[in-house]
């Protein structure tokens, strides 16, 4: 077992990550389930996780004296609307949830996104905790306490900072998980590496394969890692005010253009589109003469080889650069004219330029678009 402090002042949480925790769940949460006596204890799943792992939590809940009551969405960024936020917070109304209760999120991204906005909009804030049961979802999105739901003019939108009362992860729960899905999660395990950690890339240069084969320790060791680093730039920079957190962003500039321009579906999974946005961020920091093409080769070619999209081209998108700009207007950083990227000065030396031309970035994608 491992647990990971994420040190906010007055907002400290852990996170725990062990094998079996799901089958052991009432003791986990135990803190967290206490002002419920008798009520049921509401939980928030997809349908395919609800299929999976309902009956598991139901068990543990029950043999110590517990239930649970269940909202179920359909799966995918669909859940993350306004129509499905007002059933769900009707739904916690109708349960008769305090402040002082805590709701259970149990899946991935969209799901603790989702659950998270509510709680935090619920009576002005109740308490939350985190069951992520996809690779991305525990490394990346159930820390931080970033919530939103996405709207017509464009993904996560709408939101607010509310951090999870805990977040505990089985990562046994990953065998279930898809390959492409797997995978999906892998690209935001590589950016904690590019971004700040080049010893922990080199590691994942070597072990990434029995990371993504879900080898119980070199995957523990990859989560573990991921989350410690997340939790130190939370730390530092809770509310995104410094621009040290800022980091957590780099590929999803490009990543979130490309994810628009393919309709936010699955032609290309938030993961893979943060992927190719971190091919992009390195060869541009090339382009700009900050990153050596060798380092921009090498973290390609990790990407491609985790199975990952690394060629924009690839994707056949009927588009020039200029249409993959307009997406980036759009992006929540957007200050003024100007929109700050997250490059590379090299491997594990991510930085936020605040120079940078959109023009330059539209001719520069022209060319990707078109690369053999």
């Amino acid at each position: 077992m491992a647990v990971i402090h994420v040190a906010l002042a007055g907002r400290a949480y852990d996170v725990t990550i062990e094998a079996g925790l799901l089958d052991d769940l009432a003791n986990r949460a135990e803190p967290f389930l206490r002002s419920f006596g008798g009520r049921a204890v509401p939980f928030v799943a997809d349908k395919s996780t609800h299929t999976l792992y309902a009956s598991r939590v139901d068990a543990a809940l029950s043999a110590a004296g517990h239930s649970a009551d269940w909202f179920i969405v359909e799966p995918g960024e669909s859940a993350k609307s306004w129509s499905v936020l007002e059933r769900l917070t009707d739904w916690l109304l109708t349960l008769g949830v305090t402040r002082s209760d805590h709701v259970f999120a149990l899946g991935g991204g969209v799901v603790g996104d989702l659950t998270g906005f509510a709680c935090a909009v619920m009576k002005r804030g109740c308490g939350f905790v985190q069951i992520p049961t996809t690779l991305l979802a525990q490394v990346d999105s159930s820390v931080g306490g970033k919530t939103a739901i996405n709207t017509k003019a464009g993904k996560n939108l709408i939101g607010a900072f509310h951090q999870p009362s805990a977040v505990l992860i089985d990562p046994l729960v990953l065998n279930t998980l898809p390959d492409r899905e797997m995978r999906a999660g892998y690209a935001e395990v590589l950016k904690y590496g590019l971004l700040g950690d080049a010893e922990f890339f080199e590691w994942l240069e070597a072990n990434g394969a029995d990371v993504l084969a879900r080898e119980p320790a070199a995957l523990s060791h990859a989560i573990a890692t991921s989350i410690a680093a997340k939790a130190r730039i939370v730390a530092e920079d809770e509310r995104e005010t410094t621009g040290v957190r800022a980091l957590l962003n780099l590929g999803h500039t490009f990543g979130h253009a490309l994810e628009a321009e393919t309709g936010f579906s699955d032609r290309l999974l938030h993961g893979e589109a943060v992927a190719l946005g971190m091919v992009l961020a390195a060869r541009y920091s090339v382009r700009r003469g900050e990153m050596s093409a060798a380092d921009a080769q090498r973290s390609a070619a990790v990407i491609a080889a985790s199975g990952l999209p690394s060629e924009i081209a690839a994707l056949g998108m009927e588009c020039g650069g200029a249409r993959l700009v307009d997406h980036m207007r759009h992006d929540k950083k957007m200050e003024a004219d100007t929109l700050p990227f997250l490059l590379m000065k090299g491997i594990g030396a991510a930085y936020m330029a605040r120079d940078v031309e959109l023009a330059d970035v539209a001719e520069f994608l022209d060319t990707e678009l078109n690369r053999a």
